[in-house]
């Protein structure tokens, strides 16, 4: 292939990029009449969304289920129930304080009263009377030349009713 052979390619390759130019701006207004008619419908559908927020995202307690009688229950979902309590604290004490209705359970840093005692009863169905709280400080530790700290932890200590428990500590 010879210079001149190169030269012709190059010229009619030129020719279908000129050719590819004039469509493109007949593209474009194709293009922006469909996006004129796309905002249309994304507004009118914003405007379906706003009327009808909780039938998109239903109730933030749960879903409303209608019973016999007419009356709608609330179908209780575990949200932030199993953030809130960590673990069960098993101790020996924690054993005996199991005798006077009163279990202890590691929660998170940010837990309040309230929050624990909503997240009792959405997982074990049972309101508590009382809840006190205790921040442990985490302990100085040292390994070898290297010191440090453990992290520190809040315990929740739930009185239960007479008559009700929970089982904590079956697979111990």
């Amino acid at each position: 292939m010879g210079l001149f052979d190169r030269l012709k390619k190059d010229e009619s390759s030129s020719a279908k990029v000129t050719e590819d130019k004039d469509k493109k701006p007949a593209v474009k207004k194709t293009a922006s009449t469909v996006k004129d008619t796309n905002a249309k419908k994304v507004v009118k559908d914003a405007q379906e969304e706003n009327a009808s927020m909780k039938d998109l995202y239903g109730d933030i307690d749960g879903k409303a289920i209608k019973v016999a009688g007419g009356k709608e229950k609330k179908e209780k979902k575990y949200g932030s129930a199993y953030r809130i309590l960590v673990k069960p604290v098993i101790t020996e004490k924690a054993a005996h304080l199991g005798q006077l209705n009163k279990y202890v359970f590691a929660v998170t840093a940010g837990a309040n009263k309230i929050e624990i005692a909503k997240a009792i009863n959405e997982v074990y169905g049972i309101k508590p009377i009382d809840i006190n709280i205790i921040k442990v400080r985490g302990k100085k530790v040292r390994s070898g030349k290297v010191r440090g700290k453990r992290s520190g932890w809040k315990k929740a200590m739930v009185t239960l009713p007479q008559g009700k428990t929970i089982n904590i500590y079956e697979g111990v």
